[in-house]
C-alpha cells in the first residue's frame, strides 16, 4: 500500500469511475484513451486550475481547503462517508499518536461474548478475530480467534459457499477497510495486509483500487451452513468502547423465522460438540504477512 499520496490515488481512482454525461459533458466530447473524466474536466467543473488540480493529484499540493474538498466531491459524486474519508486523507498526523502492538478486549466484554446466546465475535482495526463465542465458532471455522476475516474472504474458497451473497461481502469488507485506512495509511500492518491480498487475490486487488468506502452499518447476511442449510441474519456491529477500533459483531436471527429455527438448531449441535478453542487471543499488529 502507498501511503506517500494517499489524496492523489483517491483523486485519480474515483475520477476514472466518473462518465462524462453523469456530469453534464456527454459521451461524446473528444477522443478519451482513458476511463472517466479527464484532469481538466474535473478542475473546470470544480472551479479551480488545471494546474492545481494537477498537483493535488501528483502530491506537490497536499492541504487543499475545505471548499476545494467539497467542490471536488461534487463533481466526484461522493456520498457524505466517501468525502469525510478524503478530507481524512488531508489532515497531518502526529507520529508521536502510535497505536499499540496489542489489540486487547476488554474483560467486560470477553464475558459479554461469552455470555451471548447467539454467535458472537469481536474483530480488531484489520478484521483480526480477537474473541469469538461457541456460537460463532460453530457458525463459521473462520470465526475463530487469530483468523483475520479479510484474508478468510478472499482466499479461502468455502468462504464462497458459505456466504450465498460472496461478492456483495467482498464489497463491504474492503470498502470497510478503506473507511478505516484513512487514519493509517501509513501503519505497517495495513501495509503488510493490503500487500499480501493485492498479490494473491485479483478479485481484493480491483476492489481496493476502486477506492470506495462503506459505512459500519447492519446488514443482512444471507449464509450457508454445511448442518443447518440457509441462514439470513441480521449483523450488527457495535463500536467498542475505548479500544481503537475494535467492533462487536452479532448475527441474530427474526424471531419465529425459519432462521431462528435454524440458528436455535445450531446451538443444539454446539452445546453438543466438543469446544477446545481459546475465548480470546492477543494478536500482534505487526508488518508479517502470515497469522
Amino acid at each position: 500500500m502507498d501511503a506517500t499520496n494517499p489524496l492523489g490515488d483517491f483523486l485519480r481512482a474515483r475520477r476514472e469511475q466518473v462518465r462524462p454525461e453523469d456530469v453534464g459533458l456527454g459521451p461524446g466530447v473528444g477522443l478519451r484513451r482513458v476511463p472517466g473524466l479527464r484532469r481538466e474536466e474535473v478542475a473546470m467543473l470544480a472551479g479551480i486550475s488545471a494546474d492545481y488540480y494537477l498537483r493535488l493529484e501528483q502530491g506537490r499540493e497536499r492541504h487543499p481547503s475545505v471548499q476545494v474538498l467539497d467542490a471536488l466531491a461534487g463533481v466526484l459524486r461522493l456520498d457524505a462517508e466517501t468525502t469525510a474519508y478524503m478530507i481524512g486523507l488531508t489532515r497531518t498526523r502526529s507520529r508521536l499518536a502510535v497505536r499499540p502492538t496489542t489489540e486487547r478486549v476488554p474483560a467486560s466484554v470477553l464475558n459479554l461474548v461469552r455470555e451471548l446466546p447467539m454467535p458472537a465475535f469481536v474483530q480488531g482495526r484489520y478484521l483480526d478475530i480477537l474473541a469469538s463465542n461457541r456460537m460463532a465458532r460453530a457458525l463459521s471455522p473462520n470465526l475463530v480467534p487469530g483468523t483475520n476475516r479479510l484474508r478468510a474472504t478472499f482466499l479461502d474458497p468455502a468462504e464462497r459457499e458459505f456466504h450465498r451473497d460472496w461478492r456483495r461481502a467482498t464489497v463491504n469488507a474492503v470498502g470497510q477497510l478503506r473507511a478505516d485506512s484513512s487514519e493509517a495509511v501509513d501503519d505497517p500492518r495495513l501495509a503488510a495486509l493490503v500487500g499480501e491480498l493485492s498479490i494473491k487475490s485479483d478479485c481484493f486487488r480491483r476492489l481496493w483500487a476502486r477506492h470506495e468506502v462503506r459505512r459500519r452499518e447492519g446488514v443482512v447476511s444471507r449464509l450457508r451452513h454445511p448442518e443447518v442449510g440457509d441462514l439470513d441474519l441480521y449483523c450488527d456491529k457495535l463500536a467498542v468502547a475505548g479500544a481503537d477500533g475494535q467492533l462487536l459483531v452479532i448475527y441474530h436471527a427474526e424471531p419465529g423465522s425459519e432462521s431462528a429455527r435454524s440458528l436455535a438448531l445450531l446451538g443444539s449441535i454446539a452445546a453438543s460438540t466438543p469446544d477446545d478453542n481459546p475465548d480470546s487471543l492477543r494478536v500482534e499488529s505487526t508488518p508479517g504477512l502470515s497469522d
